[in-house]
C-alpha cells in the first residue's frame, strides 16, 4: 500500500512542487483539507479531502476539520507496538508517514492596523498545532514539516536513503515543530494578556563564539516567524558576527535611523558614537565622522544611510574596521571592500525599523520599557535666552540633540558643521562628561554647539562651555535651578534651547 501524506498549510509556498515529488517519485497518497486541498485539485493533482477520508464533514465554518481519530490515530500510532497496529486495523485507520502543516497567520493578522479581537481570535489555529504536536511527539515513526524551507531537505533525505527520512532528520524536524507551536502560543498569550503577562521567545539562528568576554557563552535568536532587522540583513563578506558586533551594530542602527533626508555616517565603539556626521555625499559624511575621532574609529562599527559607492569604499579600506552596514553596496564598491576580506560588510535596506520594546534581565525577572522612538520636533522646543537661533543654528542644535540621545548617560555631545567634535559618555556626573567632551573638541569648540541628555543641576557647566567658546546649548530642562543656567547663558551671550524631553540611556 502507498504511504500516506497529510498536507494542510496556510503558507502554500513550495506546496505544489513538494506534492509533485511525493506523488511521482515516492508513490505517496495525499489527503488534505480546506484551501490546501483546493490548491492541489486546481493543479490537477490527485488528493482526497480529509472529510472524505474521515467520513466526517468539516463543521463550524471550518473550525473542525482534522480533529478526528482517523487523523490523530494515523499520526500517533507506534509502528513497533502490536496493540497500536491492531487498533489501526480495527478502526480502518491508515498510518500517516508525513505531516506537512503550518499555522494560521496569527502574528501577521494582529500586526495589521485596526484588527479587532474577533478577527484575531479566528486566526488562532487549533487543528494545526494539534497535528504538529502529535506528529512531533511521534517522530520515531513519521516526519513532520512546518516550514517550506524544509521541503527540499526532506526530499533529499528520501532520495539518499531509499525513500526514508533518517531518524536524525525526523528528530530535528520534530524540534522545529515544537518550537513553532511554542512561539505561536506565546504570540497568542501576549496578545490576549496585554499588560498582565509579557512573553518572549525566539528561534536560535546560531551559536556565537562567546559573549562580551571569552568565558561567556552566547547565542543569537530570531523573534517571530519572519526575518526582520539584523536577521534579514545580508552579509556580503567578512568573518562571523560576534556578540559585541551585533550589540554595536544595533547602537549604530539607532543613530543612523535618526537621519533620512541627508547622507549620514556614524562610527561606533562600545555602543557610543566616536564620530557622527552629515555630508553632501555619503563619502563626505563618512570622512567627517572618521576625522572627528580617528583614533577611536580604529576597530569601529560603521553605519551609513546611503548605498556604499566606490569613493566611500576606498575611504573605508584606509583603516581597520570591524563592521560596515548600509542599505546597499554597488558592485564596484564590493570589489574595493573585498581587499579587506575580514571586515564584515552587511546590507540592511531598512535601517529605520527597530524593536518596539527594550527588555533587560535582572535577578528574579526582567524589565520592559518602550523604545525611545520619540521624534524630535523643534516647533515644541522653548528658546529660553534673549538670543534667538538662526535657521542654521537650529539645524545644528537638532543634529547635536539627535546624536546625544544615543550616547550613554551622562551624555554631552559637542558638534560643529553637523559633525561631532567632542563626546562625553557614561560618566558618573555631568561635569565630568562636559570636561571630556570639551577637551576632545579643543580649539574646535569655538562657535560650536553643545547638547546634554539631561538638565544642568547647576550653572557651572554652562560657564565652562562658554569659557571655551561654545555659543549654543540644547538640553531638556526641568531642573529646580534652570533659571540659574538660563541667567548664566544670557550673561555670557549664549543661546539656550529646552526640549522638554530627556534621553537617558543606561
Amino acid at each position: 500500500m502507498a504511504r500516506l501524506a497529510l498536507l494542510s498549510v496556510s503558507n502554500k509556498t513550495g506546496l505544489l512542487d513538494l506534492a509533485h515529488s511525493l506523488l511521482e517519485e515516492f508513490d505517496f497518497d495525499l489527503i488534505s483539507s480546506g484551501g490546501t486541498a483546493q490548491a492541489l485539485k486546481d493543479a490537477e493533482l490527485p488528493v482526497m479531502k480529509v472529510a472524505d477520508y474521515t467520513g466526517s464533514p468539516e463543521i463550524l465554518g471550518g473550525r473542525v476539520k482534522t480533529l478526528h481519530p482517523r487523523i490523530h490515530g494515523g499520526i500517533l500510532a507506534r509502528r513497533d507496538v502490536p496493540q497500536d497496529i491492531t487498533d489501526l486495523e480495527n478502526n480502518q485507520i491508515r498510518p500517516i508517514d508525513l505531516v506537512v502543516v503550518n499555522l494560521y497567520p496569527f502574528e501577521e493578522t494582529i500586526a495589521k492596523p485596526g484588527v479587532t479581537l474577533a478577527e484575531a481570535v479566528e486566526q488562532i489555529d487549533i487543528g494545526g498545532p494539534a497535528m504538529l504536536r502529535a506528529s512531533s511527539k511521534n517522530f520515531a515513526h513519521l516526519t513532520v514539516l512546518c516550514d517550506p524551507a524544509q521541503y527540499d531537505e526532506y526530499l533529499q533525505e528520501l532520495r539518499q536513503n531509499n525513500g526514508e527520512a533518517s531518524l536524525e532528520f525526523r528528530q530535528r524536524a520534530a524540534l522545529k515543530g515544537f518550537s513553532h507551536t511554542a512561539s505561536y502560543d506565546l504570540a497568542i498569550a501576549s496578545y490576549l494578556a496585554e499588560a498582565q503577562h509579557y512573553t518572549l521567545s525566539g528561534t536560535q539562528l546560531q551559536s556565537l563564539r562567546y559573549g562580551e568576554n571569552p568565558h561567556q557563552a552566547a547565542a543569537w535568536y530570531q523573534t517571530g516567524t519572519t526575518a526582520t532587522g539584523w536577521t534579514a540583513a545580508t552579509k556580503l563578506q567578512g568573518k562571523e558576527l560576534s556578540y559585541n558586533n551585533l550589540v554595536d551594530l544595533e547602537a549604530a542602527r539607532r543613530i543612523i535611523a535618526e537621519f533620512t533626508d541627508i547622507p549620514a555616517a556614524t562610527i561606533i565603539k562600545h555602543t557610543n558614537p566616536c564620530g557622527t556626521a552629515l555630508g553632501s555625499t555619503i563619502s563626505e559624511a563618512y570622512q567627517k565622522a572618521f576625522n572627528a575621532d580617528s583614533i577611536s574609529a580604529f576597530g569601529g562599527i560603521v553605519a551609513l544611510n546611503r548605498s556604499i559607492d566606490a569613493a566611500t569604499a576606498s575611504e573605508l579600506t584606509k583603516t581597520f574596521l570591524e563592521c560596515v552596514v548600509a542599505p546597499s553596496c554597488d558592485a564596484e564598491a564590493q570589489e574595493i571592500l573585498a581587499k579587506k576580506s575580514n571586515v564584515r560588510v552587511l546590507t540592511l535596506p531598512d535601517l529605520s525599523s527597530g524593536p518596539k520594546d527594550i527588555v533587560k534581565a535582572i535577578a528574579g525577572g526582567f524589565l520592559v520599557q518602550a523604545s525611545d522612538n520619540i521624534i524630535a520636533d523643534t516647533s515644541q522646543w522653548q528658546v529660553v535666552t534673549e538670543r534667538q537661533p538662526t535657521p542654521d543654528e537650529l539645524a545644528e542644535l537638532l543634529f547635536a540633540w539627535k546624536v546625544c540621545k544615543h550616547v550613554k548617560s551622562n551624555a554631552i555631545v559637542v558638534t560643529s558643521d553637523r559633525t561631532t567634535i567632542g563626546v562625553g559618555a557614561g560618566q558618573m556626573n555631568r561635569v565630568g562628561s562636559v570636561k571630556i567632551a570639551l577637551e576632545q573638541a579643543g580649539e574646535k569648540a569655538k562657535g560650536a554647539t553643545l547638547a546634554s541628555d539631561g538638565f544642568f543641576p547647576f550653572d557651572d557647566s554652562v560657564k565652562t562651555a562658554a569659557a571655551v567658546g561654545i555659543t549654543a546649548i540644547v538640553q531638556p530642562g526641568g531642573s529646580l535651578r534652570d533659571k540659574d543656567s538660563i541667567k548664566a547663558a544670557n550673561e555670557l551671550g549664549l543661546l539656550m534651547v529646552l526640549t522638554g524631553i530627556r534621553h537617558f540611556l543606561h
